[in-house]
């Protein structure tokens, strides 16, 4: 009887080792699957992607070529795990699509705030609200040499004939700076970006006086040269 009793003991201390084995084991396996999933969510928030953010409002129907070339937008480091569905990384791909509503300053782009712009190709499409488009007729040396294109930045410069005690003086001066070229061709024709008052400036300079077009870099700001006249000129 003794001897049934024993091993009935035994047999129940076997059971209890073997079920605290199997729960440190199932333990265990929970451990590293709650470990990897903290890890994959860690790494989700600490690796950064690139998208593109609003640097100050866009409203409805602005076209992706001039949000670009305005630098409305500018890349932002944000978390994986924040980045919106769709969010655009790159200004090529809103080219030739407009903002179908508003666009927060510091908002994500993403590709369900923007669709293909009616007429692309036309200039008024490409043009921001209270701006306007104005043609510009030049020479070969005003266009640069016919090295300017759609999307650059000019400076324009006027040779004025000054009046003066001894007659009229010519000068040379920047009359607009960092204008936006929206378009060109083989007639000699540029067409510019402006505000209504820059336009009238800008009919009025190139009706009356020469007009040059100077081209700008694609980055970093550019000094406001002096106005050149004779005298500086001989000065050097």
């Amino acid at each position: 009887m003794e001897n049934i009793m024993s091993s009935k003991l035994f047999r129940t201390r076997q059971g209890t080792i073997l079920l605290g084995v199997v729960a440190a084991v199932l333990a265990a396996i929970v451990l590293i699957v709650y470990l990897n999933q903290y890890t994959n969510n860690a790494n989700k928030t600490a690796v950064p992607v690139s998208v593109l953010v609003a640097q100050g409002p866009i409203p409805k129907d602005m076209s992706g070529d001039v949000i670009a070339s305005s630098h409305l937008v500018k890349p932002a480091s944000i978390a994986q795990d924040k980045v919106e569905t769709g969010a655009i990384t790159s200004a090529s791909q809103i080219q030739g699509q407009v903002a179908v509503s508003d666009i927060a300053a510091g908002e994500q782009l993403t590709t369900a705030d923007f669709t293909t712009a009616p007429n692309s190709g036309s200039v008024t499409a490409l043009l921001p609200r209270g701006m306007r488009a104005v043609v510009v007729p030049l020479d070969l040396p005003g266009q640069v040499g016919g090295q300017i294109a759609a999307g650059d930045h000019v400076d324009v410069w006027a040779l004025i004939n000054v009046a003066t005690s001894n007659g009229t003086t010519p000068v040379a001066r920047q009359i607009l700076p960092d204008m936006l070229v929206m378009n060109t061709n083989t007639n000699g024709n540029v067409t510019l970006e402006a505000t209504p008052e820059q336009s009238g400036k800008l009919i009025y300079a190139s009706g009356n006086d020469k007009v040059w077009l100077v081209l700008r870099p694609p980055h970093g700001s550019v000094t406001k040269p002096a106005i050149i006249t004779p005298n500086s000129l001989l000065r050097g």
